[in-house]
């Protein structure tokens, strides 16, 4: 079983607290962030991952309430949905900045070697 699971998945980018691949059988991305695993196709993850990004985390920072520590993330199809901390937020970020820098490296790099061989 070992053997299809490393035919089938790719790991695109990892850090301390999570890591992301992606799976050839459901050509799909799975986030595994601080053991939370949610798979997405290419257009969901994009959209999770700007979701993510337009956090404002100096508004948290400088928000003295209580409420402010903490943002709901989810994502449209409840693939992920959770209160995460300003420390998570900027972690999640990191993890999904860098599987989108990894794709878009990966079919960067794919198209020009499409157009080398032509």
């Amino acid at each position: 079983m070992a053997l299809v699971s490393d035919l089938t998945t790719k790991i695109l980018f990892e850090t301390e607290k999570g890591y992301s691949y992606q799976c050839d059988l459901t050509n799909s991305i799975i986030i595994n962030f601080t053991d939370i695993v949610s798979s997405y196709k290419i257009q969901d993850f994009l959209i999770f991952q700007r979701k993510v990004n337009s956090v404002d985390i100096l508004d948290m920072l400088y928000d003295l309430s209580d409420h402010a520590d903490v943002q709901l993330i989810e994502t449209t199809k409840k693939n992920f949905s959770r209160n995460l901390t300003i420390c998570e937020i900027v972690q999640l970020r990191e993890l999904l900045n860098g599987t989108k820098f990894t794709l878009s490296l990966h079919s960067m790099l794919c198209s020009i070697a499409n157009v080398e061989l032509i």
